[in-house]
């Protein structure tokens, strides 16, 4: 008899469990994104002079793997730069930019003027961080927006011109980016990483499931799973959340560079992306190219009424990269028009 109470006690504890466990999975986040992503529990801890911020569950995974440099953890700016950005949920929308791309009339000015033009896209700039990674670049951001960081980058290095690609420099810029963007999630901080030669229409964060915990945009879309990894990945635009086995992933992701040599983080991360998910149990996934479009799908008719991004991918050189972006914001503008007006189905600039 003691036997049975035992048991029924034990079965009557598991229900309780997993009615709570349903209920916190099924709860949603006021984000309007319709995202739950809880921010990390932070606790300060001191470096040298410095402050910074450390997620406990982050301390031991992927530091060194991410390539963090004494030079960064000295640095207090980002930690608070990142605070001023944040949305409610710790999640932040950043771009890399140099002197090329930031000049007058260049890939920024029409970065942001298409965030000012989109669909409700305009208040998502207080979210914005722009990453200079010159000093030129650093100051002409400062004139257009609140939010800049300027990147240490050291080594010797020139950034400031069009970078060729796959020139040495080229691959050495996009790791650097990829190790801030670990840097990023190392603080805490979840990531909408864009390239700045994409221009908004809405919002892309609403193309994101709640429980993923990696997703990037691809060359060309194929089937019906954006699980299924067998895509052409394209880090033009990346959507992390913080959390240890993500950091991890990052970590894993840099180290790999050491088995390809002299390619980009966009290269490795197609060689290693099943084992990297296997090993880290992040959710990961490929957005649809319905949502975040690009010139790479050159036969695929752009549908404004979905679409929230497009990437002048698989183009060459700024001057084609402005003029074919360029028409593309054109082509917005003339559909915007057309659906404002009296007895046109406006609901696309709603959804």
């Amino acid at each position: 008899m003691k036997t049975a109470r035992n048991l029924l006690h034990f079965l009557l504890v598991a229900a309780i469990g997993t009615v709570a466990c349903v209920v916190l999975l099924l709860q949603r986040s006021p984000w309007p994104c319709d995202r739950v992503v809880p921010a990390p529990h932070v606790e300060v801890a001191t470096l040298g002079n410095a402050t910074q911020e450390v997620d406990p569950s982050m301390k031991n995974h992927g530091k060194q793997k991410a390539g963090s440099s004494a030079a960064e953890d000295k640095d207090d700016k980002l930690p608070e730069l990142l605070r001023t950005a944040a949305m409610e949920d710790r999640t932040i929308i950043m771009t890399f930019t140099n002197e090329a791309w930031t000049a007058p009339g260049s890939l920024l000015d029409l970065f942001l003027e298409s965030f000012r033009i989109g669909v409700r896209t305009e208040p998502l700039l207080k979210h914005l961080i722009i990453v200079a990674i010159d000093q030129k670049a650093f100051e002409r951001c400062q004139e257009l927006h609140p939010l800049c960081y300027a990147l240490p980058v050291g080594g010797g290095v020139n950034f400031e011109s069009e970078q060729s690609y796959m020139a040495r420099d080229y691959v050495d810029m996009l790791w650097r980016r990829n190790r801030f963007q670990a840097r990023v999630l190392g603080l805490g901080y979840g990531f909408v990483f864009t390239d700045v030669d994409i221009v908004w229409f809405r919002n892309p964060l609403l193309r994101v499931p709640v429980g993923v915990d990696f997703a990037m945009s691809c060359d060309s879309f194929y089937g019906d799973n954006p699980y299924d990894l067998n895509k052409r990945a394209n880090g033009g635009f990346v959507y992390a959340r913080p959390s240890a086995r993500t950091l991890a992933f990052y970590g894993d992701w840099y180290e790999s560079r050491n088995r390809y040599r002299g390619q980009h983080e966009q290269f490795v991360f197609d060689r290693v992306k099943h084992e990297l998910v296997a090993r880290s149990g992040v959710a990961a996934q490929f957005v649809d190219t319905d949502y975040l479009g690009g010139f790479c799908e050159r036969g695929k008719r752009r549908d404004f009424n979905k679409l929230c991004t497009y990437h002048a991918n698989c183009l060459v050189g700024l001057k084609t990269k402005l003029q074919k972006l360029r028409g593309v914001l054109d082509e917005w503008k003339r559909f915007k028009d057309k659906a404002g007006k009296p007895g046109s189905n406006i609901t696309a600039l709603t959804d």
